[in-house]
């Protein structure tokens, strides 16, 4: 009898930062629906549901967002652009970890910084990773017992 055969979701910092960008794209989705979570974005400014402009602002963030998900998970350009585009968004990350830490939300210096900060190592280790590696997702296929 022929063994089934399953494929194993790609591991690593890839998969740890699609995840985080996934969660970020998210609560930006839900901020731009209108979510009260206006605290927790853009310095805490704004308490409940945020201005049309803020709102637009987390809709075009929700694009972005989905976009580099699917350029970390290797979909997309070719090598050399998808190295960049990992690096600048590592680097705005970085930019994004210094400006959570210095917000006046308790939220964006508690659950954003460390989400940024994440970000900003896991992309740059997959940008750095897929100079050597074929670009797209790595799926093994193990037989289920």
């Amino acid at each position: 009898m022929t063994p089934r055969l399953r494929p194993v979701a790609p591991r690593g910092p890839a998969s740890l930062a699609a995840l985080l960008l996934a969660v970020v794209g998210a609560f930006q989705a839900a901020l731009a629906a209108g979510a009260p979570w206006g605290e927790a974005a853009y310095g805490g400014a704004h308490r409940g549901v945020l201005p049309a402009r803020y709102r637009a602002s987390s809709a075009a963030s929700t694009v972005v967002y989905a976009a580099l998900v699917a350029v970390t998970l290797g979909r997309g350009p070719d090598p050399t652009a998808r190295r960049r585009i990992l690096r600048v968004a590592s680097r705005l990350m970085m930019l994004g970890t210094v400006m959570n830490l210095a917000s006046r939300s308790r939220v964006e210096r508690l659950v954003w910084t460390p989400v940024a900060g994440t970000l900003a190592v896991t992309l740059l280790r997959v940008a750095r990773a897929s100079r050597t590696a074929p670009s797209g997702p790595r799926v093994i296929v193990r037989p289920v017992p």
